[in-house]
């Protein structure tokens, strides 16, 4: 299969071919997912939850993730690899250039950042630097001291409005893939349609360009709490691999997410 590039999920969103993303964190997954047909792979902070059994993401560090996106690129030939920057390793221009650096020299392809207009310096410089962003909008896990819990995002008309134009800026500045975690269906439909790179959707609803869920979710074996917008596919099918082609079937055909795993305004 033709290896994923940022090109390769431009064309898919502009011929609206749904993107199907996972979070992976060793070779043997990775490898398991890439021949599946998974367009991309995130080494996400979740892993302080999934892996580390943190009750949040805040306590990981760069380090931890170079650790598993190197570990992700070995078992990597065709998937786009996505590698989180964690809490505090991008609060200014100065942090964020040698810890993205890092983690793409550990394999990634692309860096992802949760925030909005204050991240716009850092989005330019990385990107005049050659290095790909994936911007993060809605709830952002590492804002959940500010946000006061894993609560729903934008559902507020004010809130939204700001929502749209932030993703807006963000594309400005130069992201090139968007991910949207817990807002409103119908806001995460506009969203996408306000901007021209692809969206992925993670508790957004089916309108979004894709859809991204945690690997340990998806199986149904997460530590601490299954979220109302994954899907036990392990359950639906009692084998792995199959309830990886059980998720890209579902994701590609528009059947997942359904009403039972999105929010409503």
């Amino acid at each position: 299969m033709k290896k994923v590039t940022t090109s390769v999920l431009l064309k898919m969103k502009q011929e609206r071919q749904k993107i199907t993303v996972l979070t992976a964190y060793d070779a043997s997954f990775a490898k398991l997912f890439d021949e599946a047909g998974i367009d991309a792979m995130l080494i996400g902070d979740s892993l302080g939850m999934v892996l580390q059994g943190e009750d949040s993401t805040l306590p990981v560090s760069v380090d931890d993730i170079a650790y598993h996106t190197r570990a992700v690129r070995n078992g990597t030939s065709r998937a786009l690899v996505v590698a989180d920057m964690p809490f505090m390793s991008y609060a200014t221009p100065e942090q964020t250039y040698p810890n993205a650096a890092k983690l793409m020299a550990a394999g990634a392809n692309m860096v992802k950042l949760e925030g909005g207009e204050w991240l716009l310096e850092s989005i330019e410089g990385l990107v005049k630097r050659g290095i790909p962003v994936c911007g993060h909008l809605g709830l952002t896990p590492q804002s959940v001291n500010v946000i006061g819990g894993f609560k729903v995002q934008g559902r507020d008309q004010e809130k939204a409005q700001k929502m749209i134009s932030e993703a807006q800026q963000l594309e400005r500045a130069g992201i090139q893939m968007l991910v949207l975690e817990c807002v409103p269906t119908n806001l995460a439909a506009s969203i996408t349609e306000a901007v021209s790179i692809p969206v992925i959707g993670i508790g957004a609803g089916n309108k979004t360009d894709g859809q991204v869920l945690v690997m340990h979710d998806m199986f149904g074996i997460s530590a601490n709490y299954m979220p109302k917008f994954s899907k036990n596919y392990l359950a639906q099918t009692g084998d792995i691999r199959k309830a990886v082609s059980a998720f890209i079937d579902e994701v590609q055909s528009g059947a997942f997410p359904d009403e039972s795993h999105s929010f409503a305004d």
